[in-house]
């Protein structure tokens, strides 16, 4: 059959051009394709772009914009200048590791994507498959990091990490514990990259251009979604309306001349989870719907065709990713190990008994999250998945004709369940 493994280990040699330039009428966008100087798996030093694309047997190349003022109507587009995953040169990469592919520098900048949300404290996001897994504030980096990892331990091996501060020697240390594809940081202390390094196929990317990173929440770019046929779909990219609590609508609704509204609004650590988990939300595929609770996620669900069977993976994940983490805590395995140990008769079964009533009582950490989704609720049936688990807060875009059905389950729930309205949906293929 061959090496499978090999293909793994392959660079490919893409034939994609130099140079790419987009005309919009008279207007052009010009690329220049981002190749590096980095060694091979043999230590030769050799010129390549992309390791290869989504898969093994996909070439790919990166094009970073260099020239170009694209105006569309009243809406001006990013310029040159703003480079960040797509500016990554030599320099920029401390350690080149497998040499990078298309989907490590995807993962990466869907992690800036997020975290440039999450200026105001020490944040971590860890991504997987272009999906953020683990999410999280902290007092320190280190503490961000490690709710960030524990959030989804399993699910963060093998990921890209993306930072907000320099990353310090405590962060360093927990990070090694893990295996990652990708760290990214907008620096790094002294004495951190010695520890990183011990990971010879990590992959530790210092990001060009950090500090402007926030002046893209108020600027788009353009959006290019390839069909089968070779043909284009091109729009403008999101901006996010939620930028401070302020700018959340209050639930309203009318159904049958009469007016429907929550008993009560959020408390201020509820829009502050409800603002966080909202940023976070930015950068999950649709259908989507998240819950967070003090700064950090609790459970992700991600691309489900229907809102309620979105939510109830949610509350699954929440569940045995808190079994998990207390397992993790406790006996230094997984709880998956855990299992496996017990039918080898080297574990007692209390063990996972003693877990498996912790995570219950605790409804997976859910008592007290907030819950976030990317679209209305067409019924209350979703959010209603939330309240069983006790949640006290939810936000929402708003404008479902059953609208006041939804504001009605929150007001019927004991305690009375917060909730307002985005105004904007944030779906994301």
């Amino acid at each position: 059959m061959g090496d499978l493994k090999a293909m793994y280990r392959t660079i490919l040699t893409d034939h994609f051009p130099p140079e790419l330039t987009i005309s919009f009428g008279d207007q052009k966008l010009i690329y220049r394709k981002r190749t590096w100087k980095i060694p091979n798996e043999k230590g030769e030093l050799i010129e390549s772009g992309l390791r290869y694309g989504e898969n093994p047997d996909q070439e790919a190349a990166l094009y970073e914009l260099v020239n170009g003022n694209l105006v569309l109507g009243d809406c001006r587009f990013i310029e040159p200048g703003h480079g960040l995953t797509s500016a990554i040169d030599e320099a920029a990469m401390l350690q080149a590791g497998k040499h990078p592919g298309k989907i490590n520098l995807t993962d990466l900048d869907n992690g800036l994507n997020i975290i440039k949300f999450l200026h105001a404290k020490p944040a971590a996001v860890i991504l997987k498959h272009n999906n953020p897994c683990g999410a999280a504030w902290g007092a320190t980096l280190a503490e961000a990091y490690d709710k960030a990892n524990m959030a989804d331990r399993i699910a963060a091996f093998g990921g890209c990490a993306v930072f907000n501060r320099p990353v310090d020697k405590d962060t360093a240390e927990l990070v090694r514990r893990n295996y990652l594809e990708v760290v990214a940081a907008p620096d790094f202390e002294a004495g951190t990259l010695d520890i990183l390094k011990k990971s010879k196929d990590l992959r530790i990317i210092q990001v060009p251009r950090f500090p402007r990173l926030t002046e893209l929440l108020h600027q788009r770019f353009v959006d290019f979604k390839s069909l089968i046929d070779g043909g284009l779909i091109v729009q403008q990219s999101p901006l996010c309306a939620i930028l401070t609590k302020e700018d959340f609508k209050p639930a309203v609704a009318v159904h049958q001349g009469k007016e429907y509204r929550p008993k009560r609004e959020p408390t201020d650590r509820e829009y502050e989870d409800l603002l966080f988990g909202w940023w976070v939300e930015q950068g999950v595929t649709s259908n989507s719907v998240l819950f967070v609770k003090d700064g950090v996620t609790m459970g992700i669900g991600t691309g489900e065709q229907d809102r309620v069977g979105v939510a109830e993976i949610a509350v699954f994940k929440a569940y045995t990713k808190y079994a998990d983490k207390l397992c993790f805590q406790r006996f230094g395995i997984p709880y998956k190990t855990l299992e496996l140990e017990i039918l080898q008769g080297k574990k007692p079964v209390s063990d996972k008994v003693e877990i498996d009533q912790e995570t219950e009582a605790a409804k997976g950490g859910l008592i007290g999250a907030v819950m976030i989704s990317d679209a209305f609720f067409p019924f209350r049936d979703g959010v209603d998945v939330g309240i069983r688990q006790g949640i006290s807060a939810v936000c929402h875009p708003g404008g479902s004709i059953r609208d006041w059905e939804v504001i009605e389950a929150c007001n019927e729930a004991d305690p009375p369940v917060a909730m307002v309205f985005t105004g904007q949906r944030a779906f994301k293929h």
